[in-house]
């Protein structure tokens, strides 16, 4: 099952969804269900697809857009909204949030008919809303959900939650690490000396004999904290993901960067896309649709061609450097740039 997927018969959540998740040759949602149903003879299922912004960049670019004007009101949320997509004959459970955190959701109704039932945490009386297709539906963080039945039919819905109390720590500690993967903490270093060979080494508590020393996976994974949390690496790395942060307009992940653009003195350019900048540890780091990437270019170079970028003004290709032109590059891989 992929990480971000969800997929359940009967209740039951599945560990292996065999060919029960959506196929090409379906065609649409429509055709998946009529499969299921099939396969399943009838049998209730239900699949959710999580961060679901993050597979198409246009739908991220609808969905920012749609968003920045609530942005603008109530401030971009500290955390990304969650995006899940649901679809099935009932409904997925609704807890999105880390323990303690409490989420304003919007739902938008795509296909079939959503009924939900609410209760505040200070009345005891519920209520039941009826959503149909097309239909925006929008409960605040004090009142609690539960969907009912949908009565045997398929339902497709987009839900949008927003962390609105119940901040934790934890949730910030993974955004400033989130790129130090286990790979990154347990791979060897190239032929260190004295070195176990490859799969005979373990987070293994020594022996006697070898005192108070840690198991070689450990020391390195404490390394490369060191490393890490020393005052020029951190810096760079706090810049970094607020540069993601500010750039990705409340939808993280993002989607993946495109290919690098290459361009000729004959081109012009424009940004479709606000291009942020910032200097730390030394470097200069450039950001657009939460992606970074550092330049060589000087302070002064970089701020003169986002200046003219950020103004909306075409650039002419013709007049930069190379270095320009690399930073160019990297900006059309962000999608951050339209050739003229």
């Amino acid at each position: 099952m992929p990480p971000y997927a969800g997929f359940a018969i009967g209740g039951e959540p599945q560990t292996d969804p065999g060919d029960f998740l959506p196929q090409p040759r379906d065609g649409s949602f429509a055709g998946y269900h009529q499969r299921l149903v099939r396969q399943l003879t009838g049998e209730p299922y239900s699949l959710s697809l999580q961060a679901f912004h993050a597979f198409h960049h246009p739908l991220w670019a609808r969905e920012r857009a749609f968003y920045a004007g609530l942005w603008a009101r109530v401030g971009q949320p500290a955390q990304s909204a969650f995006t899940t997509l649901v679809h099935g004959t009932y409904e997925q459970p609704l807890a999105e949030a880390l323990p303690g955190q409490r989420v304003a959701t919007f739902l938008f109704v795509l296909s079939g008919r959503q009924r939900m039932r609410f209760g505040a945490a200070d009345q005891g009386a519920s209520f039941t809303v009826k959503a149909d297709p097309g239909d925006l539906l929008y409960w605040p963080s004090h009142l609690s959900p539960a969907a009912e039945p949908y009565a045997g039919w398929a339902s497709t819905g987009v839900r949008v939650s927003v962390v609105r109390e119940g901040r934790h720590a934890a949730a910030e500690l993974y955004d400033l690490l989130h790129d130090v993967t286990p790979e990154t903490l347990l791979t060897p270093d190239p032929d260190p000396a004295g070195a176990a060979p490859p799969g005979e080494e373990g987070l293994l508590v020594p022996d006697a004999e070898a005192g108070s020393e840690l198991p070689a996976p450990l020391e390195r994974a404490l390394a490369h904290f060191r490393s890490a949390g020393a005052r020029g690496p951190l810096e760079e790395r706090v810049a970094r993901q607020s540069l993601r942060h500010w750039t990705a307009g409340g939808f993280r992940p993002v989607p993946p960067p495109a290919p690098r653009g290459r361009f000729g003195d004959d081109d012009v350019v424009r940004a479709t896309e606000r291009v942020l900048w910032t200097e730390a540890a030394g470097r200069r780091l450039y950001s657009a649709c939460g992606h970074v990437a550092a330049t060589e270019l000087p302070a002064a170079d970089l701020a003169a061609v986002l200046r003219v970028l950020n103004s909306g003004r075409p650039l002419p290709v013709r007049e930069l450097t190379p270095a320009s032109r690399a930073l160019l590059a990297e900006l059309t891989a962000f999608r951050a740039l339209e050739r003229l």
